[in-house]
């Protein structure tokens, strides 16, 4: 015989304290309208208390001593005769009146006077009281602040409810007694299940952060020969590129605790609040040692000291990041504990907080390149239906400048648009279309254009596509466009080659390129119009970066204006004195011209060309490289 164990089951029973705050408060107003119920009495004045009494209506009166006040009830016979008094109905409950005195009124020696002047029978009996008033005294003080606790705690508790309870239930929120408590998110290292395979491209970014997976596998590999754990590691590179996941991918490897938050959540309207949540988050870092405590955006806190908005000495962003610099490197010892962080904007942090022994080394993570980009596209179209023509090359090459967010953004858009147009698999043109709308935005089919509007736009998109085909050194062009798209009437395509470095001829003939539809409507209509202004600010910054940043000009020489520190960003002065300013305005005039002159001359001497490509595009709304090509002929290449 086998004997059945019985299985118990704790359970837990959870008070809702929202229902007892409900009931609480519905109790204090029960008490205050219970008053209502009870009669109403109206006031009268002693004198008419006084004939009352002598007309015999009073069946009695209680008078409060310490209160000087006194009630009175009428006779049940009597009472229609007051009536009127309270509005035409008899009242149904007593007492009916009520009188106030003064402190000088002798009671005893009014109503014993009175009493006198009726026989025995017509006698009122008076009844006197002394009230004590010490509990409601007491009660008027403890209600409304007990009211005003339990408000306060309530409102609380559910502000920490929508906010969350920080990290492993340790309160946080908006709880009052834990509010410099830390709400990171804390990941186990059984739950981090991205890895290096997950990561496509960041071939460098990878190679920098393995020697710090290898030690927190391996840290007694390196303690032998007497190496110390490195304190952090800075992820630096523009938005979308992967510096979160690389991190993820970093604690998956290592098989750590990962703690992450962001460097905002630090930053608190109460003057302390952000150091002591520094050093929480550094104290539950400790405890699971060695771990990993990845903090994003950390330019929220690290800005630089002396440059935050705010003219107070003693800011609260920098009392944060003190308390950040010396839990990274002061007395005290974080072993197994590795900061990773992530910004955009490296420049401008302190000074204090990128020395070694704080954060050791920057890890640049870049834009991908072409097989990187080949890459995650690969990770992103695994859970697609991609038809099987698709080519990842392909795509990866009309993607020039994409982040890995923008890719993933590209492929998810191509499947809506195949949905869209009721597809069972997603093609290429899917694809070509999604960065169209990404780049450009969606298209306006309903947009209103005039005759001559259209004309002059096919016509300057058109002058955009001749002059780069005809430069050697401009951008290969892709497709010319009538489609209007955001605030675009028309837009040329190009496929950007990636230069590491560029040349003065380089950027001479990209910005001939961009003035090539302005100069395109001088010739077609005899003026400029409104149509440029992008290509203008483009234009302008080139130049004045040519001037100012590259020393591309003879008259100003090799110097550089450039501030990449961002030391000057808070400075009012110029670092150039008013002449050289004259100068480098001069020289900018001189080159807008010069380019201005030199794509007229192109345009003049290619005119045919020119017109015939803009009524081709006139067409068909929508031209790809080769219909230019087979007007023009090959495109003119620069000399390897």
């Amino acid at each position: 015989m086998s004997k059945k164990q019985k299985k118990t089951t704790n359970k837990t029973i959870r008070i809702n304290f929202s229902w007892f705050y409900l009931l609480l408060v519905g109790g204090l107003f029960f008490l205050l309208m219970r008053d209502g119920s009870k009669a109403n009495p109206q006031k009268v004045e002693w004198p008419a208390v006084q004939q009352m009494i002598l007309d015999g209506d009073v069946k009695d009166v209680h008078f409060v001593r310490n209160d000087f006040r006194g009630t009175i009830t009428i006779k049940p016979e009597r009472i229609e005769k007051y009536k009127d008094m309270f509005g035409g109905e008899v009242p149904a409950k007593s007492p009916h009146f009520f009188f106030l005195v003064s402190t000088s009124f002798e009671m005893e020696n009014e109503f014993a006077a009175l009493n006198a002047q009726l026989d025995a029978d017509s006698q009122v009996p008076v009844i006197v009281e002394h009230e004590s008033r010490a509990w409601s005294e007491v009660l008027q003080w403890i209600i409304p602040l007990v009211l005003l606790i339990i408000m306060y705690v309530w409102m609380f508790r559910m502000m920490s409810n929508k906010m969350g309870g920080g990290a492993g239930g340790q309160g946080g929120g908006m709880n009052p007694f834990n509010v410099g408590k830390v709400q990171n998110k804390e990941t186990d290292k059984d739950k981090v299940n991205v890895t290096f395979k997950d990561v496509a491209g960041l071939y460098g970014a990878k190679e920098e952060v393995v020697e710090i997976v290898d030690f927190l596998k391996n840290p007694q590999k390196y303690t032998a020969l007497g190496a110390k754990i490195p304190k952090g590691a800075l992820l630096v590179g523009p938005p979308g590129t992967g510096k979160t996941l690389l991190a993820k991918a970093v604690a998956g490897e290592a098989n750590v605790p990962f703690f992450s938050i962001s460097g905002s959540d630090f930053v608190e309207m109460f003057v302390g609040v952000g150091a002591s949540r520094v050093r929480d988050l550094f104290t539950q870092a400790k405890a699971k040692a060695p771990c990993i405590v990845f903090i994003d955006e950390i330019d929220a806190v690290g800005r630089a000291r002396g440059k935050n908005a705010g003219f107070s000495s003693n800011d609260e962003r920098e009392n944060t990041l003190n308390q950040l610099l010396t839990e990274m490197d002061g007395f005290g010892s974080n072993s197994g504990v590795i900061v990773l962080a992530a910004t955009n904007r490296a420049d401008i942090l302190d000074k204090a907080l990128m020395r070694a022994g704080r954060f050791d080394r920057q890890i640049h993570v870049d834009l991908p390149e072409l097989k990187e980009r080949a890459e995650i596209f690969q990770v992103h179209i695994k859970g697609l239906k991609v038809a099987p023509d698709f080519k990842v090359d392909f795509m990866a090459k009309h993607t020039p400048g994409f982040s890995g967010a923008d890719i993933a953004n590209v492929c998810n858009e191509a499947a809506l648009t195949a949905a869209r147009r009721g597809k069972s698999q997603i093609e290429t043109q899917d694809f070509l279309d999604a960065v169209d709308r990404i780049i450009g935005g969606i298209e306006k089919k309903s947009s209103i254009i005039t005759p001559f509007e259209r004309k002059s736009i096919a016509y300057h998109e058109a002058g955009h596509a001749v002059t780069s085909w005809l430069l050697p050194h401009a951008n290969p062009l892709f497709k010319v466009t009538l489609v209007p798209r955001g605030n675009a009437l028309g837009a040329a395509w190009y496929l950007p080659e990636e230069h590491k470095l560029v040349t003065r001829s380089q950027m001479m003939d990209e910005m001939c390129s961009l003035i090539g539809g302005r100069v395109a409507e001088e010739i077609l209509n005899g003026e400029p119009s409104t149509g440029a202004q992008n290509d203008l600010e483009r234009l302008t910054n080139m130049a004045y970066a040519m001037v100012q940043y590259y020393g591309m000009s003879d008259a100003i020489g090799n110097l550089s204006f450039y501030d990449s520190t961002g030391a000057r960003g808070y400075e009012l002065s110029k670092p150039y004195s008013e002449k050289t300013a004259e100068a480098m305005d001069k020289e900018v005039a001189k080159l807008v011209k010069t380019i201005h002159d030199k794509t007229l001359s192109i345009l003049k001497e290619h005119e045919d060309g020119w017109k015939a490509v803009a009524e081709l595009l006139l067409e068909k709304e929508v031209i790809f490289a080769s219909d230019v090509e087979s007007i023009l002929g090959p495109k003119v290449k620069a000399d390897e």
